[in-house]
């Protein structure tokens, strides 16, 4: 990496190695003399080498670009560095060296000729309130003029703060200053005259800031300046303050308010009108308090004969003589020095070289170290445990136990101690009690109602609504259907005849053809859909990061063959993953090529890509056949490619979830530390079909999606292309079922393989089974595994999931054969899931 220095007459020599850093080594860089103003961060980062840097001769920018620096060198271990900041003026002519580090906010760095990158526009100190050009900090608790103030301000209010010194490098970037107001400043503070030249302000407000003399000359820089406040000060009017009274009658600046406080002849008088003779010194000097504000000093704060030491900005130090230590000496060098008593303990001198402490209560020692233990007779009861305090204890109660010493039995599930809500159940296990929520609440008290819209499948810009154990999608525009599926038109695709008035498409719309066939009907079914009556998910979009679709274990004897046709612009992708303790079969997208990782335990794994790029947004088939060791694929009906998983193992054993278009992150972490997929990103673009052991799956019996609608987005053109390639004769076996997976077709034929170690064989695979109560376990004919058979309506790996058909009333306008009646009448629906073949009702009324 080249150094990013301004260089503008360096010679020639030395050109190159500036330029090129890593191939020369060298410990010694001079750029003198190269009208170098600024050194961004990173310049010097490949001169491992260097030593000593010359800077001297540049016109250096001190500003915020520059910050960097001071502590590289230090970092650096530099020898000597030698430069000078040309600008800001605060800083002109200081010595650019190790131990300096310029951290000033950046609205102090910035100068007129370069502030770029150094303050934005719209900054304003953060106890302060910006208008403009108006900068108003009062009454905001200050004890410093903030940092950061903008050099475009005009006007300043720091009054009603707790400003005891001033830094004027705070104040001197601010070149088009008005006007300065500055209040409750306690003590003189033009003790130093030099601390304010700032001559570019014409309204400086030095009201009620205690002030008794102003030293002569104190304003003699500020040349513009047109008013100044000085009401409220207790001015000393003697001899001293004559120039001031001469001073301020010249240009009328001062608007006849201060007054003179003392000596007692001036009294009351204003300091604008009264003759500037009447100044004058009758006693040898000021009083103590008024030359005390000046020299702190003045009043020998320092006990036991301790030396004052005045300091700047009204600080005094006491050199102590010896014997002594204290901030003014106070303190006597004995035994006690140092308090050596622990835990506010008191140290009180016995004799010379000698102590005791008196402890605090509660701690006893010698010197107070040990806390005295209030556990030694202690009242908690029922196992509690004693926790030592301070002159006290607490006890820590067993769980089933309450009250300051553990005396009571918490009674569980009683009135007022039943913290189970929405309907939940209480159980008293006597240390403890537990929930037993209903369906769509979770947590220890059933308090969450479990956000069904995590998985969501409205449609077309729907807000999903979330409900008890279930969810609606409140469409927009004139969206309709369940999932807001259905676009406006579709409403109009039939007439209100007989077929279509019950019809049972179950996601789409109804209609008849022509009037030949009035006597049936129609489905056409809405995106991702497919079947007869619209039953079976056939295609999904994968629009989030985190979509991912869960299906049973991949059967992989006598052959695993899987077909996925897909559409993306993502280069990277996890298309499908199914795996545990190192076997696997991984297939994802990866720089824009399908990447294969095949283990069916033989390390090390076996790896190949396509030669095909595929993320171009348009339809594409990867055909995969997994038989024993080997493995196949081929992508958009090219060459045949195949690997083979060398070694002593035969088949892929698999009896964990298979992944689609995403992993589960609990799954994903394993995956991507084993190497598995060398990116563990969702795919994100749509899979228009996907084929396993020649069966188009039917994704609407997924254990779990997420982050996923139904169909696609692209053109009815590229969905066609896809299936003329899945309908093609390939390697992948022959012939094929147009059919979709039915759900319990697919809770047998992708059965869970039970195993009690690696290659262990039990007699009875229904042993222990985890099948719900109420199904039937069913040893597998293929291994070691079984099934469950579930109860009417029951579904799922272990017919866990109950159903969800539920009635639902509604008041609607009823049609019958083309009639429609004059006002809406009561109807039910079934609403949910019950297995395969319904939601259905179990009896029916034909209205009259």
């Amino acid at each position: 990496m080249s150094p990013r220095i301004k260089r503008y007459h360096s010679p020639p020599s030395e050109t190159e190695t500036l330029y090129n850093p890593r191939r020369i080594s060298f410990s010694r860089r001079n750029l003198h003399g190269n009208a170098i103003t600024c050194v961004m961060h990173g310049s010097f980062d490949g001169l491992t080498h260097i030593r000593t840097i010359n800077m001297q001769g540049n016109p250096l920018s001190c500003n915020c670009h520059l910050a960097w620096f001071a502590g590289w060198l230090r970092k650096r271990d530099m020898s000597s560095v030698v430069g000078h900041c040309h600008d800001p003026p605060r800083l002109k002519d200081a010595v650019l060296e190790i131990d300096r580090e310029i951290n000033d906010p950046p609205s102090v760095l910035r100068t007129a000729d370069d502030s770029v990158g150094c303050l934005g526009d719209d900054y304003c100190p953060p106890q302060c309130n910006c208008a403009g050009s108006v900068v108003r900090c009062s009454r905001s608790q200050l004890t410093e003029i903030p940092r950061g103030i903008p050099p475009e301000t005009t006007e300043l209010y720091l009054d009603v703060n707790d400003i005891k010194t001033i830094q004027p490098e705070r104040l001197n970037h601010l070149r088009i200053l008005t006007k300065l107001k500055l209040h409750v400043f306690i003590g003189p503070i033009f003790s130093n005259p030099d601390r304010l030249k700032s001559g570019f302000t014409p309204t400086r407000s030095l009201h009620g800031n205690d002030i008794s003399v102003i030293p002569e000359g104190a304003f003699e820089d500020l040349q513009s300046i047109t008013h100044l406040a000085l009401g409220s000060n207790p001015l000393y009017c003697d001899c001293s303050m004559r120039w001031l009274a001469e001073w301020v009658k010249k240009d009328y600046v001062e608007a006849g308010i201060a007054r003179c406080m003392e000596p007692p002849a001036m009294r009351d008088k204003l300091l604008l009108t009264t003759p500037a003779t009447a100044f004058q010194c009758k006693t040898s000097q000021q009083p103590a308090e008024v030359l005390a504000k000046c020299d702190l000093c003045y009043t020998s704060p320092c006990q036991n004969g301790g030396f004052c030491e005045a300091l700047p900005d009204r600080k005094f130090r006491c050199k102590c003589a010896p014997g002594y230590h204290g901030d003014r000496c106070e303190h006597k060098i004995d035994a006690c020095y140092g308090n050596p008593c622990r835990n506010a303990g008191t140290c009180k001198v016995l004799e010379e070289g000698r102590f005791s402490c008196d402890c605090a209560p509660g701690y006893k020692g010698l010197r107070c170290e040990n806390n005295v233990d209030d556990c030694e007779d202690n009242k908690c009861a029922n196992n509690a445990t004693c926790v030592d305090l301070v002159q006290a204890y607490r006890c820590d109660c067993a769980p089933g136990f309450m009250g300051e010493y553990c005396e009571e039995k918490i009674p569980f599930c009683t009135k007022g101690h039943d913290p189970c809500e929405n309907g939940g159940r209480c159980v008293d296990h006597g240390t403890h009690y537990s929930c037993e929520c209903p369906i769509g609440f979770t947590g220890l008290n059933c308090s969450t109602n479990l956000d069904d819209c995590v998985d969501h499948m409205c449609q077309n810009g729907a807000t999903c609504i979330d409900g008890i154990n279930n969810y609606e999608c409140k469409c927009a525009a004139e969206y309709t259907g369940r999932y807001c599926e259905a676009a406006p038109s579709t409403a109009m695709l039939y007439p209100q005849t007989s077929p279509c008035a019950h019809h049972d498409c179950q996601h789409g719309a109804c209609f008849q053809p022509a009037p030949a066939s009035a006597a049936d009907y129609l489905c056409q079914c809405h995106p991702g859909y497919t079947g007869k009556r619209c039953e079976y998910l056939t295609s999904l979009s994968f629009v989030d990061n985190s979509s991912l679709v869960e299906l049973e274990p991949l059967r992989t004897r006598p052959e695993a063959n899987v077909t996925i046709v897909f559409t993306t612009t993502q280069e990277n992708g996890v298309l499908l993953y199914d795996g545990q303790n190192g076997d696997h079969i991984a297939v994802e997208l990866f720089n824009g090529r399908v990447r294969v990782s095949y283990d069916v335990g033989n390390y090390p794994t076996s790896t190949m890509y396509s030669y095909e790029m595929v993320a171009d947004g348009k339809s594409h088939v990867a055909e995969l056949l997994a038989i024993k060791k080997n493995f196949t694929m081929r992508v958009d009906r090219g060459p045949a490619r195949s690997i083979i998983n060398e070694g002593p193992k035969e088949y892929l054993k698999l009896v964990t979830s298979m992944y689609v278009g995403g992993v589960a992150p609990e799954v994903a972490n394993i995956a991507f530390t084993e190497f598995h997929l060398r990116n563990i990103t969702s795919f994100q673009g749509c899979i228009t079909e996907m084929w396993i052991n020649h069966k188009l799956v039917d994704f609407s019996n997924a254990a779990k999606m997420h982050r996923v609608t139904p169909g696609c987005m692209s053109n009815e053109e590229e969905a066609d292309e896809a299936r003329d390639v899945v309908e093609a004769e390939g390697i992948m076996g022959s012939g094929s079922n147009e059919e979709p997976i039915p759900q319990e077709n697919m809770a047998h034929e992708h059965s869970d393989i039970v195993m009690t170690g690696p290659g262990a064989i039990i007699s009875d695979p229904c042993a222990g089974h985890e099948c719900r109560k109420g199904s039937q376990c069913v040893p597998s004919p293929i291994g070691n595994g079984y099934t469950c058979r579930c109860q009417t309506g029951w579904q799922g790996r272990y017919c866990e999931k109950a159903p969800t058909c539920r009635k639902e009333h509604t008041r609607e306008y009823y049609s019958e054969n083309g009639c429609r009646s004059r006002r809406p009448v009561k109807l039910a629906k079934c609403w949910g899931s019950c297995g395969n073949s319904c939601c259905l009702p179990r009896k029916t009324k034909r209205r009259k």
